[in-house]
């Protein structure tokens, strides 16, 4: 694969070396899941450190091509601060994650995608229902942002982030999902929770009639809810296990 670059660059850290081994990690892992859009949409990660730079995936490359070298560096302007980077990046990507990247400190990883039940359960008047212990567990974390078109506007920018606020998890309305987590494998574990709601919200629908659980039930999942996205730490070790069994070659 033509790439901008086919190895560990000698003057990376440790630890950027770390984020963009798990950022592609989650590439492959959405492509594994079915969850990717041929070259479109876009996974980012901050890069460790104080330049405010972040990781995103060269345009025009599928997720399950994504590498830990190919990963472009940008800055919080999006200019490419890769030395030697022949690729570039989606100007819409750039827009979404850049917005939530500055607005949000803590953001290591934002995840955005077009997945089939995700658009779909934006695209419903009520978002997510509480059809489902994972729904539940989801719903509390959940905030909306309307559609304005392809996000090629910076004026964008600021009405997502006001959106967004301090949730981890927000459903762009008929366009797709977005989740912010303090690291990679914590934003793919909103992620996982998220796509498998909306997965089971839509099955559910489609058999017609359907049964809510009660006040009680509700309010203890949502404060059990709270602890969601503490689940990445068993998660993301045993997904990486997953890749490595496949004998993916994410981290070259």
């Amino acid at each position: 694969m033509a790439t901008n670059a086919t190895a560990r660059n000698e003057q990376m850290s440790d630890a950027e070396w770390a984020v963009r081994k798990d950022l592609a990690a989650a590439y492959r892992l959405v492509a594994l899941y079915g969850w990717d859009d041929l070259v479109f949409t876009h996974l980012s990660a901050r890069v460790p450190g104080p330049e405010h730079h972040f990781l995103i995936n060269p345009y025009g490359f599928l997720f399950d091509e994504i590498t830990a070298s190919s990963l472009i560096k940008v800055d919080e302007n999006g200019e490419i601060v890769d030395p030697g980077a022949t690729n570039r990046v989606n100007p819409a990507g750039f827009t979404i994650h850049s917005a939530v990247h500055m607005a949000r400190e803590e953001a290591g990883a934002v995840l955005h995608l077009h997945a089939a039940d995700g658009v779909a359960v934006s695209a419903h008047a009520d978002g997510l229902l509480p059809l489902s212990q994972t729904a539940m567990l989801c719903i509390p974390h959940i905030t909306f942002h309307e559609y304005e078109g392809v996000a090629l506007d910076l004026d964008e920018r600021e009405r997502l982030v006001a959106d967004l606020g301090d949730h981890d998890i927000m459903l762009l309305r008929n366009h797709g999902t977005l989740t912010v987590g303090k690291d990679v494998g914590e934003a793919f574990t909103y992620m996982y929770f998220l796509m498998k709601a909306c997965q089971i919200q839509v099955r559910t629908l489609a058999m017609g009639e359907t049964h809510l659980p009660g006040q009680h039930a509700l309010d203890t999942t949502a404060d059990q809810a709270k602890s969601l996205g503490k689940g990445s730490k068993l998660a993301w070790p045993a997904l990486i296990r997953k890749l490595e069994r496949m004998g993916s070659d994410y981290a070259t």
